[in-house]
């Protein structure tokens, strides 16, 4: 008897104790959920930036792969642009609202003042004959008083000396990056900067990609580049240039050859930006650049923006220019700008943002997540997200989707100053040449290669089909009717559409090839098709092209390799068809039309004439345009240029590239500027809405975990009750 009370004391006991810790977990995970509550009441625990920046003056974009260029005399893409533009300062810009482009003064005071001078180099008047003009002086003054960002380059001790300039092995075995030289220095910017630039310009050891152009025009440009090919980088210094020279502190002058009035457009690239000498004998300081402390990784201007950190396996940061010189934001564009909000900030002093963010994205998916959360503040669109973001309207248009409008996104289309296109190498025997049945051959194929069918397949529509040489928002370019390729197309209902396919099989019928037949073989005709497309991501592409010459009965062969192949066979001539494109360099006809002039044939010449085209006629008249002004003959002239090139179809001419940019609403002053790349210092941030934003949208979301500890604790209790059977079992 007393030993069965006992067991039921200690049975009882034993459930109090079980109720007792069933009830202590309950509340440890209820306090646990609340706790987590109370702490990220106010925080945003998916945010992959740090709290306090969270209402600072911070732009936060991405890039993908490290641009390979700082140095503005060797950059020239657009990754590298992105970084360098805000840095480095050349003395003129593009006006950032006003349409048609139209370059303005940066550090100059005013626009070049221009003199053209006979081959003696006497003076000119400004009416006279261009044929008489030998020379054309550009005179620049710059402003007093702009300063480099502050940079170890320009460091000086006490005596005036300066501090790194003859660095010991030691000392250079002592540091890892450009910020363990804790001693900064800056100076005024002087027109022999701008010289000195030029200089290494033409010096064979920088290797600039436009010194072969340059030394067209550039007086004595070749020359200087002989003189000092043995000789180091610092010491050009000391070598005069005859076609840049210093007049005094703040002013100097370009000669160039005859008359360029596209120079001005040179002007107002990075190219021609002000680099201290200082830089270089910094630089080039033996073990440096085992160290990756060059100038391509830490650049030195007196622009908006310093580069902060040059970390390519995580972030790029840029920071504003402590010392940068006083300007302000326009204060007049086109009629619509003041209604856009585009005039809100004028005459505001720039730049707006206090520092930018560039993070490594080298997934679409991740980076397009975090542009939603509204971590990143822009964002482009990548194939895989474009349904998520763009439905087309039954009139053709595009627009957002639902969602992103929810979210007061912004759109922002445009499309680009460039040109892609298939060329024939015209120096190839079945393709090329000017005879009827190769321009026949060529317009048939023309019309064949479907090309709003690869827009709308591989682009999601983001582009335009080409008419001719030049595209839209280009001098010269021709809308409706006027603009179209009669040859390729028909204009029917308003509007430009393709010929039929048996318009193109006709063409070959009269070229000698009926039924895609070649006569010397009675079989299908074959034709090659070089490129440098060589992944499994291509071949949807690859079988495409195919698709397209075998409408004509042509069996198209697809000789893919590798980048440097290919180029060698550009080179030599050995490509019969290829694919190509070009951005245009400033917003001028002559920079699209030379693609097509003899002179710069790339067999022959090494040019940028990628197809080997040549036609006197065309050569004639785009020598007599290139150098003119904009006028009603100059216009005339590039439609006759259009009209030889689209008879004799060296190109199938493919498309115009069409951005799609997004925005969010806080991003302030947007508007599209295809030749400007100095586009951040206009840029603003509206920090308050931001984080109004971002918390609204990432407030954590707490009911799942409340949920599965109440799903935990009543899984419990069977086992519980499960125990106290077994216990009950084993007693009896």
């Amino acid at each position: 008897m007393t030993l069965l009370l006992m067991s039921s004391l200690l049975s009882m006991k034993m459930q109090t104790c079980k109720a007792r810790v069933l009830v202590l977990m309950m509340s440890v995970i209820f306090w646990a959920a609340s706790y987590s509550c109370a702490a990220w009441a106010s925080a945003q625990p998916n945010n992959p930036y740090p709290e306090d920046e969270d209402k600072q003056a911070i732009l936060y974009e991405s890039f993908s792969e490290r641009p390979k260029h700082m140095d503005p005399a060797v950059a020239y893409s657009s990754n590298e642009y992105a970084f360098i533009a805000q840095i480095y300062e050349p003395p003129f810009q593009y006006h950032y609202l006003k349409r048609p482009y139209q370059v303005v003064p940066l550090t100059a005071t005013r626009m070049p003042e221009v003199v053209y001078l006979n081959p003696k180099g006497e003076k000119l008047g400004y009416s006279v004959n261009d044929n008489d003009i030998a020379f054309t002086d550009y005179i620049i003054e710059i402003q007093p008083d702009i300063r480099y960002q502050p940079h170890p380059a320009l460091a000086k001790d006490a005596q005036g000396d300066y501090q790194y300039h003859q660095l010991s092995k030691e000392q250079i075995g002592a540091v890892t990056s450009l910020n363990d030289f804790t001693a900064t220095g800056s100076r005024e910017l002087t027109a022999e900067d701008y010289v000195y630039q030029i200089k290494r310009l033409a010096h064979p050891k920088v290797q600039s990609p436009i010194a072969e152009i340059m030394k067209n025009y550039i007086v004595g440009f070749d020359d200087f580049s002989k003189q000092v090919k043995d000789k180091s980088k610092t010491a050009i210094r000391n070598f005069p240039i005859a076609g840049a020279t210093a007049l005094s502190r703040y002013q100097y002058r370009i000669r160039i050859k005859g008359k360029y009035p596209q120079f001005i457009y040179w002007l107002a690239m990075p190219f021609f930006s002000p680099m201290p000498w200082e830089a270089d004998v910094f630089y080039d300081q033996p073990g440096l650049a085992d160290k990756n402390i060059t100038l391509d990784w830490f650049p030195i201007g007196t622009g908006p923006y310093l580069m902060a950190e040059n970390n390519p396996n995580r972030r790029m940061i840029l920071l504003k220019n402590p010392l940068f010189h006083l300007e302000t934001y326009p204060t007049e564009g086109e009629p619509e700008d003041k209604q856009k909000g585009l005039l809100t900030d004028a005459g505001k002093q720039l730049p707006f943002i206090d520092k930018v963010v560039f993070m490594l994205e080298k997934e679409t998916i991740p980076y397009w997540t975090k542009f939603l959360q509204g971590y990143y503040d822009a964002s482009g669109i990548a194939s895989d997200s474009f349904d998520q973001a763009i439905q087309f309207t039954g009139s053709g248009g595009v627009a957002l989707t639902p969602t992103l409008l929810e979210k007061g996104i912004q759109l922002q289309t445009s499309v680009t100053t460039s040109s892609f296109y298939m060329g024939f190498n015209m120096l190839d025997s079945t393709v090329g040449g000017a005879t009827e049945q190769a321009r026949k051959l060529r317009q048939a194929i023309a019309i064949a290669v479907d090309y709003e069918e690869f827009i709308s397949i591989f682009m999601n529509g983001r582009g335009v089909a080409a008419q001719g040489v030049l595209p839209p928002g280009i001098y010269g370019f021709a809308e409706s009717k006027e603009g179209i390729n009669p040859y390729i197309y028909d204009w029917l209902d308003g509007k430009a559409q393709r010929k039929k396919i048996d318009a193109a099989r006709q063409l070959m019928a009269e070229a000698g090839y009926a039924g895609g037949i070649d006569p010397k073989t009675k079989e299908a005709l074959i034709l090659y098709f070089d490129t440098t497309a060589t992944s499994v991501d291509d071949r949807p592409r690859m079988n495409w092209y195919r698709k397209q010459f075998e409408k004509l009965g042509i069996k198209l062969v697809i000789r893919a390799t590798d980048y440097n192949r290919f180029q060698e066979k550009m080179r030599t001539g050995n490509a019969q068809l290829f694919v190509w494109g070009w951005n245009a360099d400033y917003p001028d006809p002559e920079n699209f039309f030379f693609l097509l002039y003899g002179a710069n044939s790339k067999v022959q010449y090494g040019g940028e004439n990628a197809a080997n085209y040549h036609n006197p006629e065309f050569d004639r008249l785009f020598e007599q345009m290139r150098n003119m002004n904009n006028s009603e003959q100059r216009y005339r002239i590039i439609q006759q240029l259009q009209e030889i090139a689209r008879h004799d179809a060296p190109w199938i001419f493919g498309f115009h590239p069409k951005n799609f940019a997004l925005f969010h609403s806080w991003y302030k002053n947007l508007k599209p500027n295809l030749m400007a790349n100095n586009q951040l210092k206009y840029t603003r941030i509206d920090t308050a809405a931001r984080a109004e934003k971002r918390q609204q949208w990432n407030e954590p979301v707490f009911w799942p975990l409340v949920l599965g500890g109440a799903v935990f604790v009543l899984m419990l209790i069977p086992a519980v009750n499960a125990y106290r059977r077994r216990v009950k079992e084993t007693k009896l």
